[in-house]
């Protein structure tokens, strides 16, 4: 039985707007799901005690040094936070609790007809390091739909937002106010223990999740479309709602989505912030591929021999400008889940002019930037691929990439936030220092 989120009629954007009206019915009533929490209850007491003696053992071990060049860039590779849902493998890649990108395809749950991975899955791996069974998985889809209106004050605010305010700065914005809903807020307001910090803060996440399609979909379908907005199918997955929400119903979309979602939930401790996600520094990354690719395809043609594109390699570097997709920070070989996105276009679009100059980038790219030498990874990454997929599928509207990419992270940070609060993590409180300050340590080292 479908559980309606409402009506979003904001097609016109002008003074009609006392007007329209939006309803969001009833929907079922939350479901507690006792197989996770409880599994989580059963989990916590076990890492607490593991983490108490490892600090009362090696606190004062010392397990890494911090280079000048490392504070100037960003803190990389300093071995400073505590993140348990995923660790990234400059070899392997990532791993999501210890389980690999190609594990997890193996592994995860399926839809009935699908082939990729349920993100439900990942996000019960995640929180428990466990590999859910497909009933398991079920559940968490149902309890996820009973959870996904949101708030009338929130699908007011949206309906409102100009429509030349950016869709993340929208996300923000509507993640911040649906506080209004949070179990967290009304249990510390009337004094709850620490020890159950936990609990609270896994249903605001359950919450969270649950709502953050509906609420991406009414920023796509009133920004792109004709701002109505389908409702909730109980007895659908989540990613097929939030496909069926955007828009798009077939099959291999929703399975594709499956897969992004799946693929971008987490990336260690440094996970960027909503606010970080569509900035100079982060979160762009595919849709600057996609704007090289046809900068690229303006210059040259569809059509394109790989001598052209070594050529078109060379003038883009030999301009100061980077190959947009290709490299990363942490890596050595070609990021897994560009692989599995490679894989997936190879069976459902392997004539799309796109991905076929992709898949020429993948032979070519890697021996230019290689010779000319000033990159520790030559290989591709996530990001030379996704944005490819979704303008397959008729998704091309950019700057939308970013909101995809937060729906998907929610699983990986917020599965942590219920850790950090069931460990009773503090805030990371790093020390910072001024230029002046560093030259002083300097001196009292003698270094010259």
């Amino acid at each position: 039985m479908a559980a309606s989120l409402g009506r979003v009629v904001t097609s016109t954007r002008s003074s009609t707007w006392n007007l329209m009206r939006q309803w969001i019915p009833a929907v079922p009533q939350v479901r507690e799901l006792h197989s996770l929490k409880q599994e989580l209850a059963e989990l916590i007491p076990k890492k607490q005690n593991e983490i108490k003696e490892l600090k009362a053992k090696y606190k004062d071990t010392v397990i890494g040094d911090v280079t000048v060049d490392q504070i100037y860039g960003g803190m990389r590779d300093i071995k400073a936070l505590v993140t348990e849902t995923s660790l990234l493998d400059a070899n392997e890649g990532i791993r999501f609790r210890g389980y690999s990108i190609a594990e997890c395809q193996k592994l995860l749950p399926k839809a009935a007809g699908g082939e990729e991975p349920l993100p439900e899955g990942v996000f019960y791996l995640l929180l428990t390091g466990n590999i859910p069974s497909k009933k398991k998985v079920d559940e968490i889809s149902q309890d996820w739909a009973s959870r996904a209106a949101v708030p009338q004050h929130v699908v007011q605010m949206l309906n409102n937002f100009p429509s030349t305010l950016h869709p993340m700065s929208q996300l923000s914005a509507a993640v911040t106010a649906m506080n209004s809903e949070s179990k967290f807020v009304k249990a510390y307001s009337e004094g709850v223990s620490k020890t159950k910090y936990w609990e609270s803060t896994y249903e605001d996440a359950m919450d969270l999740i649950a709502k953050l399609p509906t609420v991406a979909a009414i920023i796509y379908r009133n920004l792109y479309r004709d701002g109505k907005v389908k409702a909730i199918n109980s007895s659908r997955d989540w990613s097929a709602n939030f496909a069926a929400m955007l828009g798009y119903d077939k099959p291999d979309f929703i399975d594709m989505l499956r897969l992004y979602l799946t693929i971008h939930c987490d990336h260690e401790g440094g996970n960027a912030g909503m606010n970080g996600l569509a900035g100079p520094l982060h979160g762009l990354a595919n849709q600057e591929v996609l704007i090289w690719l046809s900068e690229l395809q303006a210059e040259i043609g569809m059509e394109v021999t790989n001598k052209q594109l070594e050529d078109y390699l060379w003038k883009t570097l030999n301009s100061g400008r980077v190959v947009p997709g290709f490299g990363h920070a942490v890596l050595r070989k070609t990021d897994p889940r560009y692989i599995c996105q490679r894989e997936f276009s190879q069976k459902h679009l392997p004539n799309f002019p796109l991905f076929k100059v992709v898949s020429q980038l993948y032979e070519v790219a890697p021996k230019v930037l290689t010779a000319q030498g000033k990159t520790k990874n030559p290989w591709p990454n996530v990001d030379a691929h996704s944005g490819v997929l979704l303008q397959y599928y008729g998704m091309t509207e950019m700057n939308y990439y970013t909101v995809l990419f937060g729906v998907s992270r929610a699983l990986g940070v917020l599965s942590s936030l219920v850790w950090d609060r069931a460990l009773g993590f503090p805030i990371e409180r790093p020390k910072s220092l001024t230029t002046e300050a560093i030259k002083k340590e300097l001196e009292k080292k003698g270094a010259h």
